[in-house]
C-alpha cells in the first residue's frame, strides 16, 4: 500500500522523505508530472547543461570512473565473458547467470500488514 499524501494551496504536495531517499531525489531536483491511466506519475528527471560540457554530476562522473577503471583492471586479467556470436547468445548467458545467482540465495518472505 502506499503512502497517502494531501493536496494543498496550489496543488501542492510533499513526496515522503521515504520515497525522496530511495529515489535519490534532492531539495531543487525537477521531476515531469504526467496523468497515466487514472493516476498521477512523477518521473525524475536530470537537467544536463550543454554549456558545462559534461552530463554528469562530478559524484555521477566519479562512480563511473571508479568502475571503468575496475572493469578495465578485470580485462587486462582476463576476467572477461564472451565473444558472443549474437545478441541472443549474450542474452541466454545472462539469464543463466542470473538463475544461478538467485539460486544461491534464499528468497525473503515479505510480511503483509493490514
Amino acid at each position: 500500500m502506499g503512502t497517502f499524501v494531501k493536496v494543498q494551496r496550489k496543488g501542492q504536495v510533499t513526496i515522503p522523505t521515504r520515497l525522496r531517499v530511495q529515489l535519490g531525489l534532492a531539495d531543487g531536483d525537477l521531476v515531469e508530472a504526467k496523468a497515466a491511466g487514472g493516476v498521477i506519475v512523477l518521473i525524475p528527471k536530470l537537467v544536463v547543461d550543454r554549456r558545462a560540457g559534461d552530463e554528469y554530476t562530478p559524484a555521477q562522473r566519479r562512480a563511473l570512473d571508479a568502475r571503468l577503471a575496475e572493469s578495465l583492471e578485470q580485462a587486462k586479467k582476463g576476467q572477461t565473458y564472451g565473444p558472443f556470436a549474437t545478441h541472443d547468445e549474450m542474452t541466454a548467458f545472462l539469464h543463466r547467470q542470473v538463475k544461478k545467482a538467485r539460486a544461491g540465495k534464499p528468497r525473503s518472505v515479505k510480511s503483509r500488514s493490514r
